[in-house]
């Protein structure tokens, strides 16, 4: 195994007023043109990156922050692997459009092929996005069973276009109907916010005996699929119990129909396996995949078995393509980053760092009063912030959004601005680059319960 070639113990250093002004000026002809609607953190961070190197970013006013929101799952690697950045280079120079077959394509696939999410699931197709690899698994589902309602939870996120956004567990849609028909919506294992007001296991899994039910009365029996995160990451990095996964596969047996499994911010050794639902043991129909498997590169992929995939017409020439799925320079950066992350053994020091950091923030839950609940699964990991412990009342978007120019100014992009802290850096960060960033949540949250911020909103 390699040893992991990302730099090591990796510090902040701030040098100007955030954002500086070269990346204010820069901003400022970016929005004579730029529409709305960029990601938050971007728009309120305010500075202009200029390069990033591992787990640090710099902008150009020269200001290195720690960067713990790790492209919200894509950076895997870590920025600007050296393996990486030279597979790039190299078949740039030789090709990079087309759908042709490519030796880095028959490569990525023999890869991608060595560690399926279950026995027989190792049969991919190739996407430039997220949302567009879950609507053709929509599709396949309809295809092989004939069928067209979804399943899908409260909290659940599987991108914005119009198949997908159905789905969407959250009021995200609202004014953007209407829905595809058939889409169901019940809630999800969040066992910190247990909607049924119960505890685990006590509950004897009642949030799957709720969609069952929901599915009896509510469906019209044209059940095609189950779709689920094995860990929320939309929804603050939730983690479920288990056997939470298994209780949902028998419920798709049992209206004949399949489970599907996004495993877009969980595999590849996100959560210290290789996937998310190795967690539970779960037998998945088809996955979705995506983010840190393509190194920071857009592409996402299907993964299903032979029976399923070769149904009509999904299966038929053109059936399931894309434009930009499965170009040479797509599959020479699947292919790179799936070699990094197996030769450097990323997904055990996703454990490994992961369990470290987790131990590390722990205690927060004991020393601040507004830490409701601190979690993990590798280096994927939420702190809660309430107002009180006991009703769990989220911080408001006013105090998140303080928490996180607090962190900014010190040299640490976070997602501190919802109440469900997310917190999953690259695969490859170091245990002195955590130390270096529990340094800061620290001193920010020491400020932050000195001037009980949550009182005053």
């Amino acid at each position: 195994m390699k040893e992991i070639s990302q730099p090591k113990n990796q510090k902040a250093e701030i040098r100007t007023e955030i954002p500086g002004p070269k990346s204010r000026a820069l901003r400022a002809r970016e929005d004579r043109n730029l529409a709305p609607g960029l990601q938050g953190f971007a728009l309120m961070a305010g500075i202009v990156a200029d390069r990033a190197h591992g787990n640090l970013v710099t902008d150009i006013d020269g200001n290195s922050f720690i960067d713990i929101i790790g492209g919200i799952g894509v950076n895997g690697l870590g920025h600007s692997h050296p393996t990486f950045v030279n597979a790039i280079k190299e078949q740039v120079e030789k090709m990079s459009v087309g759908s042709f077959t490519s030796e880095a394509r028959v490569e990525f696939f023999e890869r991608l092929g060595k560690n399926p999410p279950a026995p027989g699931v190792d049969k991919a197709q190739l996407y430039s996005g997220g949302a567009e690899a879950v609507e053709s698994a929509l599709r396949l589902a309809k295809c092989y069973t004939g069928k067209y309602e979804f399943l899908s939870f409260w909290g659940g996120f599987h991108g914005k276009t119009m198949g997908v956004l159905s789905l969407m567990g959250s009021d995200f849609k609202n004014k953007l109907g209407p829905m595809v028909p058939g889409a169901h919506q019940v809630p999800y294992a969040n066992c910190y916010r247990c909607p049924f007001k119960m505890q685990y296991p006590s509950c004897g899994l009642a949030c799957v005996d709720f969609a069952r039910q929901h599915l009896k009365v509510a469906s019209s029996g044209a059940l095609a699929a189950i779709i689920v995160e094995p860990m929320q990451g939309t929804n603050g990095n939730v983690i479920p119990p288990n056997d939470y996964l298994p209780a949902l596969k028998e419920v798709a047996k049992e209206f004949d129909a399949l489970l599907i499994v996004d495993e877009m911010i969980t595999g590849f050794g996100r959560t210290g396996k290789y996937w998310g639902s190795h967690h539970s043991n779960v037998q998945p129909d088809i996955v979705t995949l995506g983010k840190q498997f393509g190194g920071g590169y857009p592409v996402a992929a299907v993964m299903s078995r032979d029976e399923i995939v070769n149904t009509k017409p999904w299966s038929n020439p053109s059936g399931s393509s894309s434009s930009y799925g499965g170009n040479p320079l797509a599959s020479a950066a699947g292919n790179a980053a799936l070699k990094i992350i197996e030769e450097e053994g990323l997904v055990e020091n996703s454990r490994k760092v992961g369990e470290y950091f987790l131990r590390k923030i722990k205690s927060f839950e004991e020393k601040y009063s507004f830490v409701g609940q601190v979690r993990g699964a590798g280096l994927f990991m939420a702190v809660e912030m309430v107002k009180d412990k006991i009703t769990k009342e989220p911080l408001s978007k006013k105090v998140c959004n303080q928490i996180f120019s607090e962190h900014l100014k010190r040299g640490l992009l976070t997602m501190s601005y919802a109440p469900s802290f997310r917190i999953q850096p690259s695969m490859t960060i170091d245990e002195a680059t955590v130390d270096n960033s529990i340094a800061i949540m620290t001193e920010v949250f020491d400020w932050v319960e000195k001037e009980k911020l949550w009182e005053k909103t």
